[in-house]
């Protein structure tokens, strides 16, 4: 390689490099520096990554977002039960108890603290959930020597009218269905209540632990609550749905009794449901014992179907289909569209299922495009009549 030497340089040129010695020295000095050298290297990579973010875009601008006004961002005290509820399946509590400590300390009242924006990486859009109002309304309970009973409020509404899911009819062919069982399994549970829709219509097991905590979950989840009532099958004892069955054989008294044990778990439900019951829901004596007692408390009563026409003189609804018989998830699907069917010859249809992880599974996927098809879903309320 030639080398330039310093008289080739023009007398000007030596000069003024003679004169500014410190021009060129300098530099080579400032880059020959390690420190310097890396300053330089970070500038340069955070100019390039800035330069590639602008021309690709925001690589997070895909995920859904929610935006929170950190002014609002308070979390009600933790309702009774949530603790069972929360942490029924063996998880440890021990972080949901510093999410409820943390959440009953409310953020000031200040207008400039601004949104926060959650972003969801990875997940599908979240659905647009309609919570109901938290249980128990005031005017709509009273002291019970086991804890608070449903009452009519002295205007005259009743808890069926209050804890029902609000519901306007658009003129297309009704569409309900009522999953039972919840409160045992907390996953199953915890399952139901976030990821079907709202109109679904839930139904707790008295016996479950933490039952108001999962009925306090649900409604916030805009699950419309229904408690399940163990009554007497024709094969009992040998098959028991627990200490507090509704027996055929009971007097009025004994049957209010243990109705009134059953009501005063929770609150925040708008009606009874039967669990088995084919002795006691063909017992004339039993249902009028029975429906005397909903009747002065306000309450509802939907049935699985095997007291069609019975207990009048209350909100009444009979499930005509039960979709989980056959647990297959072709099955549950035929039986699904059989209650469109049903909808559409009449008007309305209700259907009643369990809360297997299948049964969960295929109504989710159902109710995604049953109003594309032209029906409406509906909360099990809206299809009640006296």
């Amino acid at each position: 390689m030639a080398k330039f030497s310093k008289k080739s340089l023009t007398p000007a040129v030596a000069t003024a490099q003679a004169a500014a010695p410190g021009a060129l020295g300098h530099l080579r000095a400032a880059l020959g520096n390690p420190y310097i050298s890396a300053g330089g290297a970070a500038l340069l990579f955070l100019l390039t990554l800035t330069a590639l973010v602008l021309i690709i875009g925001d690589p997070k601008a895909g995920a859904p977002l929610i935006r929170l006004p950190l002014a609002q961002a308070v979390v009600a005290a933790a309702p009774p039960g949530w603790r069972e509820a929360l942490t029924a399946d063996g998880a440890g509590p021990g972080v949901v108890e510093e999410i409820f400590d943390l959440s009953e300390t409310p953020l000031e009242d200040n207008p400039t603290l601004g949104e926060a924006v959650i972003t969801l990486p990875g997940a599908q859009a979240a659905r647009r959930v309609q919570p109901l109002p938290p249980a128990p309304i005031a005017g709509l309970h009273s002291p019970g020597p086991n804890g608070p009973l449903p009452v009519i409020a002295p205007n005259g509404r009743t808890p069926a009218q209050a804890y029902a899911r609000p519901f306007q009819a658009n003129g297309k062919p009704k569409v309900s269905l009522i999953l039972g069982g919840l409160g045992l399994n907390s996953r199953a549970t915890r399952e139901a209540i976030e990821t079907l829709p709202g109109e679904i219509t839930l139904s707790f097991v008295p016996y479950a632990e933490g039952l108001q905590g999962w009925i306090d979950l649900a409604r916030e989840h805009g699950h419309e609550v229904l408690l399940e009532t163990p009554m007497e099958p024709v094969d009992y004892p040998e098959n028991d749905p627990g200490p507090y069955t509704l027996l055929a054989s009971s007097g009025p008294a004994e049957t209010t009794r243990r109705l009134e044990w059953l009501l005063s778990r929770a609150s925040g439900y708008f009606g009874l449901t039967n669990y088995l019951g084919s002795r006691f829901l063909n017992s004339d004596p039993a249902m009028v014992a029975f429906t005397g007692v909903l009747r002065t408390r306000g309450l509802a009563f939907i049935d699985d179907g095997q007291a069609a026409g019975r207990g009048l003189g209350v909100p009444r609804a009979s499930a005509g289909r039960i979709v989980d018989e056959q647990l297959s998830g072709e099955a549950i699907d035929a039986e699904l569209l059989a209650l469109e069917a049903q909808a559409l010859q009449n008007g309305q249809a209700l259907g009643s299922g369990f809360a297997y992880p299948l049964t969960i599974a295929q109504v989710a996927q159902w109710a995604q495009s049953v109003e594309s098809r032209g029906y409406q879903l509906a909360p099990a309320s809206a299809l009640t009549r006296r």
